[in-house]
């Protein structure tokens, strides 16, 4: 994975003042896989282990400005799309994603529902975010509510996760990663199972034992994060998603333990996969 000049991995999202997640996650994540890590902030919040206390998000124009200086000069080679905070920062970054060529990989985390329940976007902005940025996504990485949220479906098996995500692979073209972390305990899904389609093929499942632990937080960044540097070393999707799983188990088995309620990841403490 070692080169001479590191992939150029540009993260579009927001930041977790914790350092747990967002763009935080994302650019450690980056560097301890070999990528040069840059990023456009899209808000900023007040955020720890327990909750979110406070967003300011950025205006449209700040974040396309902040894309146009990272891609302009330093040059990119793969893209992570995380916390798009409204309609108007979602045209910004769908107008300066078109720009760039289509082999770079886009993988694009939809966060639209807390692991609460709770919807973190307005359906306007889902909507929007189906419509500008889902089509030129190389890689959707939905949990299973968002899932849930964007093809209507209500997976109840692994089997059933499988066929959700196929119709959303189908629709626009692209691979969807369908993260099971959400599924019950019991059972089966006593094992967490996360699937990998793209439309017209098999579905390719990965599974790990799941850690007891509350400490999880930031883990849907870091994976798509993962993801994209590995991609942009070059790595197919399949060996992307496989290789960006082991770190995010390994950063949750070294996880510090920090704060009062679900933690960061050790993402400093994984040295090889």
């Amino acid at each position: 994975m070692d080169t001479l000049i590191p992939p150029r991995i540009l993260t579009i999202a927001g930041s977790d003042s914790s350092g747990g997640a967002g763009i935080q996650a994302d650019i450690k994540t980056i560097t301890m896989l070999g990528g040069y890590a840059m990023s456009a902030l899209t808000a900023a919040t007040a955020q720890n282990s327990v909750g979110v206390q406070a967003i300011a998000p950025m205006s449209p124009d700040f974040v396309a400005e902040q894309i146009r200086s990272c891609v302009s000069d330093i040059g990119v080679d793969a893209v992570k799309i995380g916390m798009l905070h409204d309609e108007g920062i979602i045209a910004a970054v769908a107008t300066e994603i078109d720009k760039l060529a289509d082999t770079i990989p886009v993988i694009l985390d939809p966060v639209m529902i807390a692991t609460s329940g709770a919807a973190l976007i307005s359906e306007g902005a889902i909507a929007a975010m189906r419509e500008a940025l889902f089509p030129r996504a190389t890689m959707l990485t939905p949990n299973l509510p968002e899932l849930i949220k964007l093809t209507g479906a209500n997976p109840q098996t692994t089997k059933d996760m499988d066929d959700a995500a196929m119709t959303l692979a189908q629709q626009y073209d692209c691979y969807v990663l369908a993260k099971g972390g959400h599924t019950a305990a019991k059972g089966e899904e006593a094992r967490i199972v996360d699937v990998l389609v793209r439309g017209g093929t098999q579905a390719i499942a990965f599974n790990n034992a799941r850690i007891d632990t509350p400490h999880t937080h930031g883990t849907g960044c870091t994976l798509s994060s993962a993801i994209a540097c590995l991609m942009g070393h070059g790595q197919s999707a399949e060996h992307a998603v496989r290789l960006a799983r082991r770190f995010v188990y390994q950063a949750i088995l070294h996880a510090p333990g920090f704060g009062q309620g679900g933690g960061p990841l050790g993402h400093q403490a994984v040295r090889k996969l």
